[in-house]
């Protein structure tokens, strides 16, 4: 059953990093071997992530994830003068809810999230 939208953590991804997630039933982002975790966002703060890190990346796609299914720790911790969370392992597959894809308008900025 699909969480509430704001009950669940957002990461973005390329949509061939998650569809390679398919395979391994685990989604590792690249930050997890050179960060220690996965970079997470809340509903509210994706558009900001992906106009400051995503901009001219085709074929972006938003994890919606269950928090609660993750089967890692997650720590809220202070970035960027805000609070994001981090995923301190991979992601089990069950645990995404929902995938969308994030596009952005024509100029190339995000300023809409795909719904749910």
């Amino acid at each position: 059953m699909m969480r509430d939208a704001r009950e669940c953590i957002v990461h973005i991804c390329t949509q061939s990093d998650w569809e390679n997630a398919q395979s391994s039933c685990e989604y590792r982002a690249a930050s997890l071997e050179t960060e220690g975790f996965i970079h997470c966002s809340r509903q509210e703060q994706v558009l900001t992530v992906a106009n400051r890190f995503y901009g001219n990346i085709p074929g972006l796609v938003l994890l919606w994830i269950d928090p609660q299914r993750v089967g890692v720790e997650i720590r809220w911790e202070p970035a960027d003068g805000d609070v994001f969370p981090h995923v301190y392992g991979p992601i089990e597959v069950g645990a995404v809810e929902a995938v969308k894809n994030l596009d952005p308008d024509p100029d190339g900025v995000f300023r809409k999230l795909p719904t749910l």
